[in-house]
């Protein structure tokens, strides 16, 4: 088959890939478009994986990004359930799995992540769930019966959310982490420990503290043994362990790579025909003054199209300060900034670990803010962080309501 050129080629069909081609058709009306995804499916939102699908507020065919005829309408080749191996960057060039070559004139590089295995006898057997994608969620659903059991391991954003969902749809829960509490990168001692009483008076059984040190399975059932502990039952295991950036593409092209992919204010690489968006980009976050990745639906939104626009000609320097969102049970929240549990934390509780405003502090600067229970202040929240004030924690009470 003879080459094929393209003036851009995305290479992820997520998020970040989708919306730039939005950012590439917002300067450049006519360009050719290939995007190239592993996936088989057109782009779509991760968020309802282990939010509303589960609660009955989206179907499956809510959660695509856009139907097959924008695709078609804005000039963009999809090559789907395809993965790209190779990208030559002096010739400018990208090669799939198949051995077919496609020319570029600018290239996306939006690969994301891939969930991280566990490294123990039986983290690899068939059935047992890395969970990240649509088919994961379609296969889970199928096995979620009433009355079902799960094991979940991990008990960070993906397993908690996991957790409380199958929960809700009367799954008999385990979850096992090595944390002392839930999400304890993120949420303050205080708040990870009354969510995790909450999770366990819910019906959820927790081994914190604790590691899987094997999985076997047979007779279509799991046994999950715990490090020190029990051998547990179940019908489903399923992993979320965090997530690794996709860096094979870089590499094999010789660009710059660390914690990510390295990326410029302008979202291009050491290469500048060459740009990263979304999980993978190793960024300068000018809000904070610092690099960093963020794995958060807005950010790849808001980077993506940002990365497009660039690639047609722009040149807008990335200052976009990304939120995050949750849902556990009756407790939600929106987190903007450098949301760490080992920073100054102070909180300012309306209703003690439900409602209120949780401030992250550096040097007596607010760095991030975790909104909970309280809602549409993401931009108040922004606004001071990057205001660079310096707050006495007495300051910060009701400053935000």
């Amino acid at each position: 088959m003879a080459e094929q050129s393209f003036k851009y080629i995305i290479v992820g069909g997520g998020l970040a890939g989708a919306s730039a081609i939005q950012g590439i058709r917002e300067v450049d009306t006519k360009g050719p478009i290939l995007l190239i995804g592993a996936e088989k499916h057109l782009p779509y939102d991760r968020p309802p994986l282990t939010k509303k699908l589960w609660f009955g507020k989206k179907k499956v065919e809510d959660i695509f990004l856009q139907k097959k005829d924008f695709y078609d309408n804005n000039g963009v080749t999809l090559l789907l359930g395809t993965n790209a191996v190779e990208l030559d960057a002096t010739h400018k060039t990208v090669t799939d799995e198949n051995g077919e070559t496609y020319r570029y004139e600018k290239l996306l590089i939006a690969t994301g992540g891939l969930p991280r295995s566990l490294p123990i006898a039986g983290g690899d057997l068939e059935g047992l769930c890395y969970y990240r994608t649509l088919d994961d969620y379609e296969n889970i659903r199928k096995q979620a019966v009433e009355g079902a059991s799960a094991i979940i391991i991990g008990g960070g954003f993906i397993g908690s959310e996991i957790a409380a969902a199958l929960n809700m749809n009367k799954i008999d829960v385990t979850m096992i982490y090595p944390s002392s509490y839930l999400v304890n990168k993120v949420f303050p001692e205080q708040l990870g420990v009354a969510l995790q009483k909450h999770f366990m008076e819910k019906g959820i059984r927790i081994f914190a503290k604790s590691k899987p040190e094997l999985i076997t399975a047979g007779h279509h059932r799991f046994i999950t043994k715990i490090e020190n502990g029990p051998a547990i039952e179940s019908d489903m295991v399923i992993v979320g362990v965090g997530i690794s950036p996709v860096l094979d593409l870089a590499r094999t092209a010789g660009l710059d790579t660390g914690n990510g992919i390295v990326v410029n204010e302008f979202l291009q690489t050491s290469n500048p025909d060459i740009y990263a968006a979304g999980d993978n980009a190793f960024f300068p976050y000018q809000a904070l003054g610092i690099k960093t990745r963020v794995e958060h639906w807005d950010n790849a939104l808001t980077q993506g199209k940002y990365a497009g626009r660039n690639m047609a000609g722009e040149k807008e320097s990335y200052t976009h300060m990304p939120y995050f969102f949750s849902d556990l049970f009756e407790f939600g929240y929106e987190a903007v900034g450098e949301v760490n549990s080992e920073l100054d934390i102070f909180c300012d509780w309306q209703k003690e670990n439900d409602t209120g405003v949780i401030y992250y502090m550096r040097d007596k600067k607010v760095r991030g803010v975790m909104l909970c229970n309280i809602w549409e202040k993401v931009e108040v929240a922004r606004e001071m962080i990057k205001s660079g004030k310096k707050y006495k924690h007495k300051d910060l009470r009701d400053a935000i309501r």
